[in-house]
C-alpha cells in the first residue's frame, strides 16, 4: 500500500493541503519510527506504523481550515473520524482507526461529553501499540507555519495544558509506556 498515493485519492498533487499533510505526515512517521525503534522487544508492526502516520490526518479536508488549505464544512476536531471513515470507504480499517484515534491522545466518551464535542459518542482512545507510537509521535509537530520543527517536549507539554486536566498525564504516561527519554 502507498500511503502518498491513497492521499492523492482524496486530495490533488500540489494543492496546499496534500503538502501540508505529506510533510507533517513524514515528520510524523520519521518520530513514530525512532519510538518503534526503542521498542523492537514489543514487535510493533514498522510498516504500519509509517503507513498509518502518512495517513493519520487524511480527513482534515473535510474540515474548514483555511489556513491548512481545508475548506470542509466540519470543525477541526472531527478530522480523525473523518480520516476513519475515508480510510474504511477504501478498505483501511486499521489505518482509519488511527486517524480516529490519533485526536487530542485519544478522547473517551467521558471526554466528549465534557467538552461537548461534535464527535461520535464512542471510546475514540488509542488501544494498539501502533496506534499509541503515531499518537504519542504526533504531538511533537504541528501543521502551521512555513517548516514546522519538531517541538523540545516542554513546548508539547505546554500545548496539552489547554486541553484541561489529564492530558499531560496522559502523554507523560504514554512516555512511560513507550519508554520515551526525554
Amino acid at each position: 500500500m502507498d500511503p502518498i498515493a491513497v492521499i492523492h485519492r482524496f486530495y490533488p498533487p500540489g494543492c496546499r493541503a496534500a503538502e501540508i499533510l505529506i510533510h507533517h505526515g513524514r515528520q510524523v512517521a520519521e518520530k513514530a519510527m525512532a519510538v518503534a525503534g526503542n521498542l523492537a522487544d514489543r514487535h510493533p508492526d514498522a510498516a504500519f506504523i509509517e503507513q498509518a502516520a502518512l495517513l493519520h490526518d487524511i480527513g482534515m479536508g473535510l474540515t474548514c481550515a483555511p489556513s491548512l488549505g481545508c475548506t470542509g464544512i466540519h470543525p477541526y476536531i472531527c478530522h480523525g473520524y473523518l480520516g476513519r471513515n475515508l480510510l474504511e470507504s477504501i478498505g483501511l480499517e486499521r489505518h482509519g482507526r488511527v486517524c480516529e484515534r490519533h485526536v487530542g491522545l485519544g478522547l473517551s466518551i467521558a471526554d466528549i461529553d465534557r467538552q461537548k464535542l461534535p464527535l461520535p459518542r464512542r471510546d475514540m482512545r488509542p488501544r494498539t501499540l501502533e496506534e499509541k507510537i503515531v499518537c504519542f509521535a504526533d504531538k511533537f509537530y504541528s501543521k502551521t507555519g512555513d517548516n514546522p520543527a519538531e517541538k523540545p517536549i516542554e513546548a508539547v507539554l505546554e500545548s496539552l495544558r489547554p486541553l484541561g486536566d489529564g492530558y499531560v498525564d496522559r502523554f507523560l504516561s504514554l512516555a512511560g509506556l513507550l519508554r520515551y527519554e526525554y
